[in-house]
Parts: C-alpha cells; sequence; structure tokens
C-alpha cells in the first residue's frame, strides 16, 4: 500500500509578509549605496547585469501589486509545491524580457523600489490573505504567492550579494520559508521514504522510492545548510561540487538527489 499522501505546509500570512518586505526593504537599502561600476557588472545570470537583476527583483515583488489589482479568478488552479517546476518554462522569457524593463526603469532605481514598496503596503492593508490572484503560471492563493516571493527575495539576495560583492543579510524568516518549500518541492518531485533530507534548523523531509525508514537512523541521509541547499534546489550550485566542497553531507545508496535537483530554474 502507498504512503498516505502527506498534508502540505502551511505558512503563517503575516509572517510571509513581514518576511517579504524585510527582505525587499534589505535589497533596497543595499542598491542605493552601489556605484555605476557595480550596477553595470556582470551576474551569472546570463547576460544580465546587476541593475537587470535589481530590476527583476523588483518585478518579482511588484508582481503581488499588479496581481491583487487584477480581477479575481474563482479558484485557485496551482498549489504552492507546483510552483517552483512550473517556473521552468519561463525562465527564456525573462531573459529578454527584463533588460528591456531595466531600459526603461528610472535611472536612479531607488525610485521604483520606493513606489514598488508604497503599492505594496498599500494593497496589503486591506487584501483577503486568502484571495486569489491570476498569476502569470497559474491562479494562486495569495498567501501561497507570497511564499513564492521569499524564494524569489532569497534566491535573487544571493545572487547579488555574489554578483556584486556584497554581503545583502538574508531574512531568517524569509530563509526558513524558502528553504521549506524548496525541500517539500523535491519531496514532491521524488516521493519516497527512503532518504531523509536535514536542512537545520528549518527544514527535514522524507523523499526517494525504496524501503521506508521507521526508526533509529536513517540508512540513507542527506545534511546541508540552507543557503547550499538554496543553491542546489535553483541550480546554482551542482551537487557534484557541493559535495566536493563539503557543503553537503550524503551517506546511503539511495543519498544520491543529483536526479532530484534542481526543481526550479
Amino acid at each position: 500500500m502507498p504512503p498516505a499522501k502527506k498534508r502540505p505546509r502551511t505558512y503563517d500570512p503575516k509572517k510571509t509578509v513581514a518576511a517579504v518586505r524585510a527582505q525587499f526593504g534589505a535589497v533596497r537599502e543595499a542598491a542605493k549605496a552601489l556605484t555605476p561600476e557595480q550596477l553595470a557588472g556582470p551576474t551569472h545570470l546570463g547576460a544580465w547585469t546587476v541593475r537587470e537583476l535589481l530590476v527583476h527583483i523588483d518585478m518579482a515583488v511588484s508582481a503581488v501589486v499588479r496581481h491583487i489589482d487584477d480581477a479575481e479568478p474563482a479558484k485557485p488552479d496551482l498549489g504552492l509545491l507546483d510552483w517552483p517546476s512550473a517556473t521552468l518554462p519561463f525562465a527564456g522569457a525573462l531573459a529578454d524580457v527584463v533588460p528591456e524593463l531595466a531600459a526603461r526603469a528610472p535611472e536612479q532605481l531607488d525610485e521604483l523600489f520606493e513606489r514598488t514598496t508604497a503599492d505594496l503596503d498599500d494593497r496589503l492593508a486591506t487584501a483577503d490573505p486568502h484571495r486569489t490572484l491570476a498569476t502569470r503560471l497559474g491562479a494562486m492563493d495569495l498567501s501561497d504567492f507570497l511564499v513564492t516571493r521569499t524564494i524569489e527575495l532569497v534566491v535573487h539576495t544571493d545572487d547579488l550579494n555574489r554578483a556584486a560583492g556584497i554581503d545583502i543579510p538574508i531574512d531568517r524568516q524569509a530563509l526558513a520559508a524558502c528553504t521549506r518549500l524548496l525541500a517539500d518541492a523535491a519531496a514532491a518531485k521524488a516521493p519516497g521514504g527512503a532518504t531523509e533530507v536535514r536542512i537545520p534548523p528549518y527544514a527535514v523531509v522524507q523523499c526517494v522510492e525504496g524501503p521506508r525508514h521507521t526508526r533509529g537512523t536513517p540508512p540513507n541521509v542527506v545534511e546541508t545548510d540552507p543557503l547550499t541547499w538554496v543553491r542546489l534546489a535553483t541550480g546554482r550550485t551542482e551537487w557534484a561540487a557541493a559535495l566536493d566542497a563539503a557543503k553537503v553531507t550524503a551517506s546511503g545508496e539511495r543519498a544520491d538527489l543529483s536526479a532530484v535537483l534542481p526543481v526550479m530554474g
């Protein structure tokens, strides 16, 4: 008999909103201090510059405002665990859209961030956290869509830090939500109970088909830190490279997650 399907993890909407605001605010403050040379510098995201990456971060957060302003669909048709894999077909389109948006953005990007911050605060002050949004990937619950914004913000804050040589702090609640969703998405992609994936202090999930562990020390264990997990789950770091750098420990014949990762692009 197959194992009973687990209930999806739930997230506190107030904590998620606070996390989105905190991380977006941290990116905004850091962007103010970037020099023209840093803004024009390259990233590891194709041909995007640091400035274009910042415009994409703003676009990811302002999407909340745009979708709240749209007509409300009858009901959600995209679940939270489906969102990471649903992003893959849109990566190519973003590569072309973001440079066009950056070309039209104000020279001082803080004008853009300031407007998004004000609009976000205004819409979220009165929006039902469980209203349905018509996102470009499908209709989603607003509270679920906000959880996906923590992934966008954490992943791209890390991208920005590495590209510009800076150290923007990552909000603990944002990192927790991002880590948990990407861990749950990996478990949904490779369902089973043969392998335990530990990402202290935020998540423990079981995945991969095979004999189910019930007690004692699991025979197949993967353990890593949250930021390494985020990089693995989004394709920023390859499985073999993380193992070689001792960023991941993996024991057991079913502890190789190279076929499961990444879970989103």
